[in-house]
C-alpha cells in the first residue's frame, strides 16, 4: 500500500467552505426548529422555511429551544455527515445550534498539516 500525499487547502478556500457549510447548517436548524412560524418576514411564513437571514433567525430563536432539543438536532446532523465530508464541513457541524449563530470569524485551523 502506498501513502499518497494529502491535498492541502489554502486558508481562503478553507474559510469559504466553512462559511458555506455554516450558512447551510444555520438554514437547516431554522427549519428543524420551525422558526418560520414566528418570523417577521412574510416570505418565510408563506414558504414555511427560512427565506431571510438564517443567522439572525437562529440568533433570535435559539435561546427559546431547550438545550436537549438542540443537542438531539446536532446529533442527527453529525450522524448524517457523509464520510467524504472535508475538515471545514465537519468543523461547522460540530457547533451547537445556539453557538453557530454567533460564529463570525474564520475558523482556527486544527490540522496544522493543512497549510496552503
Amino acid at each position: 500500500m502506498t501513502d499518497q500525499p494529502r491535498a492541502t487547502l489554502s486558508a481562503e478556500r478553507y474559510a469559504a467552505r466553512f462559511t458555506a457549510a455554516k450558512a447551510a447548517l444555520q438554514r437547516h436548524y431554522c427549519g428543524v426548529f420551525k422558526f418560520w412560524r414566528t418570523c417577521p418576514l412574510k416570505s418565510c411564513r408563506r414558504a414555511r422555511a427560512c427565506r431571510g437571514d438564517a443567522r439572525d433567525c437562529l440568533a433570535r430563536g435559539a435561546h427559546d429551544v431547550a438545550r436537549d432539543a438542540q443537542w438531539q438536532a446536532r446529533q442527527q446532523v453529525l450522524a448524517a455527515t457523509p464520510a467524504c465530508a472535508g475538515p471545514p464541513e465537519r468543523m461547522a457541524r460540530e457547533f451547537m445550534p445556539d453557538s453557530l449563530a454567533s460564529v463570525d470569524t474564520e475558523p482556527a485551523r486544527r490540522d496544522q498539516g493543512e497549510t496552503g
